[in-house]
């Protein structure tokens, strides 16, 4: 199902890039499927091609295969395209009809997509903004889960001990020739990233001696072992518990909120309006804490995607052995 990008010619030449020279990015690895029970055991896909798509961080990649594993289990065909290297992509695919279904943020989509300067604070009113806009797009948006995963800088603890830091205000605590930042590429380049964030909250842009771009998945343990004391983190990441670490409230309101919903082609939900019932159970229970068990099974467990994510449908009650 193919769409005009007029309002993305630039992204196109990077999304044609991405996926005719290197292929839409995939995971990999088995992903289980079971049988449906519970809430969801009536419904059914037979018949339905559905591809899932998903950017390349750990998070992503669960709710992806949450996903695969879900549709696969009602009995439609599924193409695993999670993966995908960067937020961009992943929105360019889905664009332009490659990806039938992905589980995105809100905070993303107004900030990233559709080029919004400033965020609306309530939860609700950025959702309904956001779905009311990318009805134009040929994109349908359920209804988002409570989980959050916003941006925040974190702290090791005891740097949150001795300098008095618990928000994002804080940062100021530390002495200025000491305020060392690992943050990765696109939070620096994004309008809710990096340079904006410290102008909101009253400082300057460091020199790039003090600013460390690295991966994001590097970032918590650069936190955790001294290489800097600030670092970019998601408040869902399962590393923050695990490295003992401290992730700075926002007071000021500066991040968008980013709660998770299943976003759909349009033309698919109404051919399949099952496939809202099929996710309502798995909306309705992720929450900050659970995405951060899970988060922390991958990261700092070392499970499979796949596995965690059948593990998860099947503790919640919809999904059972074949």
């Amino acid at each position: 199902m193919k769409r005009s990008l007029t309002w993305l010619s630039s992204l196109g030449l990077i999304g044609s890039l991405v996926l005719s020279g290197c292929g839409l990015g995939t995971a990999g690895g088995y992903t289980p499927s079971g049988t449906l029970t519970g809430e969801v055991a009536d419904i059914q896909l037979d018949g339905a091609s559905i591809s899932v798509g998903s950017k390349n961080f750990t998070e992503q990649i669960l709710l992806g295969k949450m996903a695969v594993v879900l549709l696969q289990s009602a009995g439609a065909e599924v193409q695993d395209l999670t993966s995908i290297p960067g937020s961009t992509s992943v929105r360019q695919a889905q664009l332009t009809g490659d990806v039938d279904l992905t589980m995105e943020y809100t905070g993303t989509a107004w900030i990233t997509y559709m080029g919004h300067t400033d965020p609306i604070p309530d939860a609700q009113q950025q959702y309904e903004a956001v779905r009311d806009a990318d009805r134009a797009n040929g994109l349908t948006w359920y209804e988002p889960a409570e989980m959050n995963n916003t941006y925040t800088m974190a702290v090791r603890r005891e740097v949150s001990q001795n300098y008095g830091i618990t928000t994002l205000d804080d940062m100021t605590k530390v002495p200025e020739a000491e305020q060392t930042f690992c943050i990765d590429a696109e939070f620096q380049a994004r309008n809710d990233g990096f340079i904006p964030m410290l102008e909101a909250y009253g400082m300057s842009e460091p020199p790039s001696q003090r600013v460390s771009i690295m991966d994001s998945g590097a970032i918590y343990a650069a936190i955790a072992n001294e290489t800097c004391p600030f670092g970019e983190v998601f408040f869902t990441d399962g590393r923050i518990k695990a490295l003992d670490l401290v992730a700075l409230e926002d007071p000021r309101g500066f991040f968008p909120k980013y709660n998770m919903a299943p976003v759909v082609d349009s033309e698919l939900a109404e051919q399949y309006p099952q496939l809202e019932d099929l996710f309502a159970p798995v909306i309705a229970d992720l929450d900050n804490d659970r995405m951060q068990e899970l988060n922390a099974r991958v990261d700092v467990d070392g499970e499979d995607y796949g596995d965690v994510a059948y593990e998860y449908l099947k503790d919640l009650g919809v999904v059972t052995d074949s």
